[in-house]
């Protein structure tokens, strides 16, 4: 792999994590740096994005660098049945970085094999969305003041949710008792069960979105069902509204939890509960301009002072 490729969160130790945190930090006290003056990142979205895409475009314009690339890949020569092999290869002759987004689970692991230029995973089907990790991670830190020894009840989309998956191992460093809440359908994969009890991480499994696993949390994660993830649309229906977060359900919640949320919300959060102050997944989306900006420079290797 290219050696400052970020592919999955497993590719960053706990040192790594903090490191970004405290790199993110810098850039959210003063975003605007003209570090990437001269680069060249290309933004490679095989799958649509409206958040992560303008995420990363805004920091990578705040760093003064230049941006190629695509947001639908029925524009590009793989609609002509290029191989993703050789538009890295391609790419790799015009760009510094590449940031990636790709419907297929592995295809930014297999990119950044091929590639001499570092890959930045934004996405890769239902396995991982490290950014969206780090960002999750910087909000947690940014409003707990620590990542040690927290209470996160996780809702809804836990089956197909790469969010969910990478904050289970982004968050293993750090000793978190979860509470996984999801209907039957969409429950927690074996495998992340598997990687909770291998890393001694406390966690219980819930169907009914109940009081108890609300008070006593600090950090609410909702996650919207992806309609997209299903092939039986009967299916998605069935479960595309089980759990909706209403602003009296949040009454005798902490003091200092917070509400996070990967967006875009469909039902899943009510409206009325954006007017509280422990609704944070609008400044948590903000963030992602900064933890975006630290990991672009980290894997050119740039430094910020």
């Amino acid at each position: 792999m290219c050696n400052k490729s970020l592919v999955s969160i497993t590719d960053y130790s706990k040192e790594d994590i903090l490191r970004i945190i405290n790199l993110t930090k810098k850039f959210d006290e003063n975003p605007n740096r003209r570090l990437l003056e001269g680069k060249v990142c290309a933004t490679l979205f095989f799958e649509p994005s409206t958040r992560t895409r303008l995420s990363f475009e805004t920091a990578v314009n705040r760093l003064g660098g230049r941006i190629i690339g695509f947001s639908d890949a029925a524009t590009t020569s793989s609609s002509k049945g290029e191989t993703l092999k050789d538009t890295i290869a391609m790419v790799n002759n015009y760009a510094d970085i590449i940031i990636m987004r790709h419907y297929l689970e592995g295809a930014a692991r297999y990119a950044s094999e091929v590639s001499s230029i570092p890959i930045i995973n934004a996405g890769d089907g239902a396995n991982q969305h490290p950014t969206q990790t780090m960002l999750d991670l910087y909000s947690i830190f940014k409003t707990q003041g620590t990542l040690e020894d927290l209470e996160l009840t996780v809702v809804g989309d836990l089956k197909y949710g790469r969010t969910v998956h990478s904050l289970i191992i982004g968050m293993s460093h750090f000793n978190p008792t979860f509470n996984f809440v999801a209907p039957e359908e969409l429950r927690l994969p074996e495998t992340y069960k598997n990687f909770c009890d291998s890393h001694n991480i406390k966690y219980k499994e819930y169907t009914d979105f109940s009081p108890e696993v609300i008070n006593n949390a600090d950090i609410l994660y909702m996650t919207r069902v992806q309609r997209e993830r299903f092939t039986d649309l009967m299916e998605y229906e069935k479960v595309k509204n089980v759990y909706i977060l209403k602003k009296d359900m949040i009454a005798d919640t902490k003091e200092n939890l917070r509400i996070l949320h990967p967006l875009p919300r469909v039902n899943e959060i009510q409206q009325d509960v954006d007017d509280s102050p422990k609704a944070y997944y609008f400044e948590q989306a903000k963030n992602g301009v900064f933890t975006r900006e630290a990991v672009i420079c980290d894997a050119l290797n740039i430094n910020v002072e």
